[in-house]
């Protein structure tokens, strides 16, 4: 059974045609790992998927933000924001999103001889909680890399990149602690500005408040505003919202995403809103800026 509206704002998703699956599972490099689906829901009210005939791939779910549930061989899981899930292949299942605060989620099928070895032990929820050396920014890049790669066509070349960077980006999540400790940089431990900053940019799909920001710091957030604005010049919403527009920039120069889309990657679901905030920050409205640096 399948439940849901017609579509979500800023939505994004790519099924691969079943003769290039065929293709891949034939291919030395990709039968190892590849996906066979793709997509992006944000804020997916009323989402709902139950698939009763069990499906051959594994599926991947990422909440980054709001909540929804899963089940599957007889136990329900609740899903909250930073956690993700994969379910197993050959068993019926079903989830969906928590219609008071539908979640928004990066989801990926994906099939190969590897393929169970990566998605053992975490059929239940598993937290990526944001922090100094979390880098989530990294991973949903990683992400966006593998769409574009797809999106650009089915070539042998882009479906065994597509392929490569998906390996590494479970093995991100699989061993992530070593992933964290790789990008490790001691000079940060005590900079609270900087911790501040990396939170925003790990979070950059998310509307946060000041309060919310001053206590992943520990200060308060009077304290912690002044000492902020002090070294950058800004108070910290203001901040947050430049590297907003800084996503959004690059999000319209390197990728085909619709202005609605754009919005919905950065957090804001109000697209006047959002031109506004654009145009006083770039000095222009994103529909021209998109038209300018298409030309």
């Amino acid at each position: 059974m399948i439940k849901r509206k017609d579509g979500f704002s800023g939505e994004r998703a790519l099924v691969l045609p079943q003769s290039i699956i065929h293709d891949m599972e034939e291919d030395p490099i990709s039968s190892i790992l590849h996906i066979t689906d793709i997509g992006y829901y944000p804020k997916a009210l009323h989402h709902f998927r139950e698939r009763e005939e069990p499906i051959s791939q594994f599926v991947f779910i990422y909440c980054t933000e709001g909540s929804g549930w899963y089940r599957t061989e007889g136990q329900e899981h609740s899903v909250t924001a930073n956690q993700y899930f994969i379910l197993p292949a050959g068993k019926p299942h079903a989830y969906g999103a928590n219609e008071a605060d539908p979640w928004t989620i990066y989801w990926i099928h994906f099939k190969g001889k590897l393929a169970s070895h990566f998605a053992r032990q975490y059929t239940r929820p598993v937290e990526v909680k944001p922090g100094v050396h979390s880098r989530i920014s990294n991973r949903i890049d990683m992400f966006e890399e593998i769409f574009r790669t797809l999106e650009m066509g089915y070539s042998h070349e882009n479906l065994l990149y597509a392929s490569s960077i998906f390996y590494h980006y479970l093995g991100t999540l699989r061993y992530l602690q070593q992933y964290r400790d790789a990008a490790h940089n001691e000079t940060e431990k005590n900079d609270i500005v900087t911790a501040a900053i990396h939170f925003m940019k790990e979070n950059i799909e998310k509307r946060l408040t000041l309060q919310k920001i001053a206590d992943h710091t520990g200060y308060s957030a009077s304290h912690f505003s002044a000492l902020f604005s002090q070294r950058t010049g800004y108070a910290p919403l203001a901040y947050f919202n430049q590297l907003k527009i800084q996503q959004a920039c690059q999000l319209l120069d390197f990728t085909d995403m619709k202005i609605n889309q754009v919005c919905y990657k950065i957090g804001i679901e109000d697209t006047y809103y959002f031109s506004r905030l654009f145009s006083k920050v770039m000095g222009m409205p994103p529909r021209e800026y998109k038209k300018m640096k298409k030309g």
